[in-house]
């Protein structure tokens, strides 16, 4: 059985353990670092500020059998402030012609750009290899989990849900768009400008070029990394893609990245939203097994949720029916009523 719930410090050891196993910059390997990510995400479960910038919230997969943390994922409910702006550039084109020579051209271009009023952003999406061939969807779950809370509690967050996928690396683990431009600005490796703007982005702004930059004098495989995704990437496109996100013609401008967007209120999950009451009962005809995504009871104002199998009767509220086996691994001991969502 997996349980998808509101980060604590017991997982802390776990965490650390998932950081070990590559590089991430929203879960670096350092113990200090991420016991700090737990404790702002447990105030912002609890006691969200009404400075949405000031709420992180993270969330982890629990293997309730193997009794450890397999996955996490993370939601910010705002990216992008008067003190951290969210830089971006803008991707677009310029057409030039000459009359006398009768010849054009249409050059891609790059602009940067800031948003010190930015969208919530989710991210952070992080699995053990070992499960990511799970046929429970567990990369599916991890990532649906936000949205399941975030449609449950939209107040919370904006009205637009931002994600940056992360684009192709070369064999050495370069970012094409960063050797071209980053680094003839700032003399830095990528992972170090990436982990340093988590901190402080004044120097995007004052040392990157402001001027529009013509693709045409970039590298080819700068040029074509922009808003591309890696092999690796590409399945978490295509799941924003079908749910309703959209490319944005925006890119980080470390890497060339590509930014997705969509209303909270478009996006697939949350319109499935639905009231529905949890029952436990010792028959379920079999052959109308569904499964549903359901937030569980808690009691000191964490947040847990599980992917359940079991009858869904509709209704007003429709009306789960599990077997008593389920309810018992997931610590269920009464009937109650919650919002569920698909997968």
């Amino acid at each position: 059985m997996y349980i998808l719930r509101s980060a604590s410090l017991n997982d802390l050891d776990d965490l650390y353990d998932l950081s070990q196993l590559m590089l991430f910059i929203n879960l670096p390997p350092d113990k200090e670092i991420i016991k700090t990510k737990i404790e702002s995400s447990i105030k912002a479960f609890t006691k969200p500020s009404r400075k949405l910038w000031e709420n992180h919230y993270l969330f982890v997969l629990e293997d309730t059998k193997a009794q450890r943390i397999v996955g996490t994922s993370m939601i910010h409910a705002q990216h992008g402030t008067e003190d951290e702006p969210h830089y971006f550039f803008t991707v677009g084109q310029e057409n030039k012609f000459s009359m006398s020579l009768n010849t054009g051209f249409i050059h891609g271009t790059l602009k940067l750009g800031l948003d010190t009023n930015g969208p919530t952003e989710i991210g952070g999406l992080i699995l053990d290899p070992e499960f990511r061939k799970s046929d429970k969807k567990l990369g599916k779950q991890l990532s649906f989990v936000r949205f399941l809370y975030m449609g449950m509690f939209p107040d919370r967050f904006k009205d637009t849900i931002h994600s940056e996928l992360m684009p192709p690396f070369d064999n050495e683990g370069h970012a094409p768009l960063w050797e071209a431009i980053g680094r003839r600005f700032l003399n830095l490796e990528y992972h170090e400008a990436d982990v340093l703007s988590r901190s402080n982005k004044e120097f995007i702004l004052n040392l990157f070029p402001s001027d529009t930059i013509y693709m045409t004098l970039l590298p080819i495989e700068a040029r074509n990394a922009i808003g591309k995704v890696g092999d690796s990437t590409a399945p978490v496109k295509r799941m924003l893609e079908s749910i309703g996100f959209k490319y944005m013609n925006e890119v980080d401008p470390f890497d060339g990245g590509p930014h997705y967007r969509a209303k909270l209120k478009d996006i697939t999950p949350v319109k499935d939203l639905f009231e529905v009451e949890i029952l436990i009962r010792d028959k379920i005809i079999k052959s109308d097994v569904e499964s549903i995504m359901a937030s569980l009871p808690t009691e000191d104002g964490t947040f847990k949720a599980a992917y359940i199998s079991g009858n869904l009767n509709k209704g007003s509220p429709a009306k789960f029916i599990i077997d008593p086996e389920e309810a018992k691994e997931l610590g269920l001991k009464e009937d109650f009523k919650t919002f569920a969502t698909y997968l």
